[in-house]
């Protein structure tokens, strides 16, 4: 499958599954805002292995619905600066010799799933935290690439996932902190190409290893809670 034939898949996978969803939410007794603050890091031919240098100021604001005590589904937008550059995260001399960099902005839409392991939101229960993971599907769109090593679209698919802690500080309000990985399908990240062996100018990268960003933030979350209308048990079997 191609890059464009996934990317379609995942448009449609998206649109699906929250039209798919619209029932569960509607009848879903807690719904859930929130807005977060944190970084984006990129991973790639300038920045190999975990660490918090490189990380850039980014964003996010989120819909989620609880589907039951251990699920919740969530849609979610983030959006900041991701960049890179072998003079501030140099890996070898031949990153020396490219001396390469990059500066875009980069916007995501994602839709996952996110599994709670412990009973927290129940008013008996002594627990007020809980880890959790999460996956799903999403899209991110980049600007700020004036020249292109080759003709690529801005708008490509990702594949969210991570873990998390929520807190609740009270019935209506959880803060949480996040870290999630976005796998990509797509090695120009970094705006850098594969390059030309006969010229020697250095600035390629690999084109075995694709480029990936992560998000780490901490949010807050508002509760609503949807309470359910009373019905008389007699009603049904009433007849005039």
């Amino acid at each position: 499958m191609s890059k464009s034939q996934l990317f379609r898949v995942l448009k449609k996978g998206i649109f699906s599954l929250t039209v798919f969803l619209i029932p569960f939410v509607t009848h879903a007794q807690e719904t859930e805002i929130g807005f977060g603050f944190g970084g984006f890091k990129y991973f790639g031919d300038m920045s190999r292995g975990i660490s918090l240098n490189g990380i850039n100021p980014a964003g996010n604001a989120f819909f989620r619905t609880n589907l039951n005590k251990e699920l919740s589904f969530r849609l979610g937008l983030t959006a900041g600066k991701l960049a890179g550059s072998d003079s501030r995260t140099p890996i070898d001399p031949f990153t020396d010799l490219r001396d390469a960099s990059f500066n875009i902005f980069l916007f995501e839409v994602s839709t996952v799933f996110e599994y709670h392991f412990l009973n927290w939101r129940q008013e008996n229960s002594i627990i007020r935290w809980t880890p959790y993971l999460f996956a799903g599907i999403g899209i991110f769109g980049i600007s700020g690439m004036d020249d292109k090593p080759v003709e690529y679209s801005n708008i490509q698919p990702a594949i969210p996932f991570g873990t998390g802690i929520k807190y609740i500080l009270n019935p209506k309000w959880y803060v949480g902190v996040e870290v999630g990985f976005r796998k990509t399908f797509f090695d120009y990240l970094d705006n850098l190409g594969p390059g030309d062996g006969v010229i020697k100018n250095y600035d390629y990268s690999n084109r075995f290893d694709n480029d990936h960003y992560a998000f780490l933030g901490v949010s807050l979350t508002y509760s609503f809670y949807n309470i359910p209308c009373p019905t008389s048990p007699y009603k049904k079997n009433y007849r005039r």
